[in-house]
């Protein structure tokens, strides 16, 4: 069975997963552990544990009961006492952490009992800082602060560099195929790329290098960006490797749908500037699927190209 390791955080990552987990594959997830908004920010400054809320996420996407796990997981508190805005999963994986010592002990501990199809690995047990540096030179520290500071991000790094867990180091090295999930580039994929560990055995590997572009920019993060640019930024943090495929969306976004994201949220279609992109394969699709007036990936088709990759 061919082994597949992806990269990444938040919704993306579970969003590809959940196609991923639907084809025989040897999947291992490493997370990014820097978030630090709502129920999980309350809990890191209060455990001083890693972010469990990707953590979180991804548990669902690769679970086998998925629906009924993920009401549980999910569940939010609406109360006026302290468990007003903490999810059952969050507060489930910080106490599981503090029982078995750590987080990837905890998340192996309910691996089985969620029948988890695949491996989810957090990419360290510290309790990291995000920090960012605009090409204004202001420095902003935080996750969430980063992204609310809408400025031009020059570069990102740990305030305090982290211990990284060797599972996510022995899974780039035995993968057959890497793959950067579509997400937050800024606040999700590249706080895995930061850690010279991860550079290092990805320097190493023979395997290719796949980035799955998001379909829409961000605000805070990619403003203005195509599919290149993303690119451009990943091949920045990447050193000696350099992405190899990219696949990306090409089907139409209805006018009604591209005028509410601009309007409403800020946000324009992610384009792919072939003329940019000589130098690296491009899967292109139509990858959109349209829920409750949300763009969202359609998963299956998505993970039905990466299998396709490796067969």
């Amino acid at each position: 069975m061919k082994k597949v390791v992806v990269l990444g955080g938040g919704t993306g990552l579970s969003t590809l997963l959940r196609g991923l987990k639907q084809f025989p594959l040897d999947i291992s997830a490493i997370v990014s552990v820097s978030d630090d908004g709502r129920s999980t920010g309350r809990l890191r400054e209060e455990f001083k544990t890693p972010a469990v809320g990707d953590v979180r996420q991804v548990l669902i996407s690769l679970s086998e009961t998925e629906p009924l796990v993920q009401k549980l997981l999910n569940y939010r508190f609406s109360t006026t006492s302290d468990l007003n805005g903490h999810t059952i999963g969050n507060l489930l994986l910080t106490a599981m952490s503090d029982i078995t010592g750590n987080l990837s002990s905890a998340v192996e501990s309910l691996s089985d009992v969620f029948n988890l199809k695949g491996k989810v690995i957090p990419l360290t047990e510290d309790d990291v800082t995000l920090m960012g540096i605009m090409t204004d030179g202001t420095i902003v520290e935080g996750e969430n602060q980063i992204t609310a500071a809408n400025k031009k991000i020059d570069k990102i790094y740990y305030k305090k560099t982290p211990t990284i867990n060797e599972d996510a180091l022995v899974a780039i090295k035995e993968a057959d195929l890497i793959v950067l999930s579509m997400g937050s580039l800024y606040t999700s994929i590249i706080p895995n790329l930061i850690c010279q560990e991860i550079i290092d055995v990805m320097n190493e590997s023979n395997s290719q290098i796949m980035y799955v572009s998001n379909m829409m920019t961000q605000p805070g993060e990619t403003d203005g960006f195509n599919v290149s640019d993303h690119i451009k930024v990943l091949n920045r943090y990447l050193q000696k490797r350099k992405v190899d495929i990219v696949i990306a969306n090409d089907g139409e976004i209805s006018d009604e749908l591209r005028k509410k994201y601009e309007v409403l949220e800020q946000k324009d279609p992610v384009l792919i500037d072939e003329e940019n992109l000589t130098e690296v394969e491009v899967v292109a699709d139509d990858f959109i699927l349209v829920e409750d007036e949300m763009i969202r990936h359609d998963y299956l088709k998505l993970a039905f190209h990466i299998f396709s990759n490796l067969i």
